[in-house]
């Protein structure tokens, strides 16, 4: 894996509040820690920087840096790219797991091509615009796309775009909108179905079975 030049970016300071388990970072699936499934699947890249919340300690024995973490998402990434010392960097979020050497791969390759790339995922379900309690307008999902992590950016790009979002107030829930609002192309490559996000108490069950595969 090309991931010499790399710097991976880990927001965890998460408080998992929709799972109401603690922070996500250190939720167990398969016996092992979110944040060591995460790591695991970057354990080539030359530097891996980790927001934890506030006040938790860096769990011991896991090859990282660890800082603390901001009040949101963009926040905890902000301060992980400020310590980021290499060209690119992947922002990956601590609750997919499950991630591949063929997904990594194929975000690096797009996003040294074209400065930003983000893996995506067609929709499968009917998707509504509800009217109150009553089914509305069906919004056509062949147009629609879910975006994933991790997401590959010039390292002097997304500090530019989080710099440029902190002077116009902006938030988002992912890096890719804050440089999409620069005027910056984001490219997009095939996502994969198992870089699922842990999100709900249900979603446990699919992480634990997937994690018994991923251990095979």
């Amino acid at each position: 894996m090309g991931l010499v030049e790399v710097s991976v970016l880990i927001p965890a300071a998460g408080e998992g509040q929709r799972l109401g388990l603690g922070p996500k970072a250190f939720l167990k699936v398969g016996g092992k820690t979110l944040l060591e499934w995460t790591l695991s699947a970057f354990q080539e890249a030359a530097e891996v920087l980790v927001a934890l919340p506030p006040g938790v300690e860096p769990p011991r024995g896991l090859r990282a840096v660890f800082l603390e973490g901001g009040p949101t998402r963009q926040a905890s990434v902000a301060r992980l790219l400020q310590a980021a010392s290499l060209p690119l960097v992947l922002v990956h979020d601590v609750a997919r797991p499950f991630v591949s050497r063929a997904l990594v791969e194929r975000v690096l390759s797009a996003t040294r091509a074209q400065g930003a790339a983000v893996p995506v995922l067609p929709l499968p379900d009917t998707l509504i615009r509800p009217e109150g309690e009553a089914y509305g307008e069906v919004v056509p999902r062949e147009a629609l796309r879910q975006v994933q992590t991790p997401q590959g950016f010039f390292t002097a790009l997304l500090r530019e775009a989080h710099a440029y979002a902190e002077k116009r107030a902006l938030s988002a829930t992912d890096d890719a909108q804050l440089v999409r609002a620069l005027g910056y192309p984001v490219a997009l490559v095939e996502g994969e179905r198992a870089a699922f996000k842990i999100t709900y108490p249900e979603d446990l069950l699919l992480a634990e079975a997937l994690a018994r595969v991923w251990s095979a």
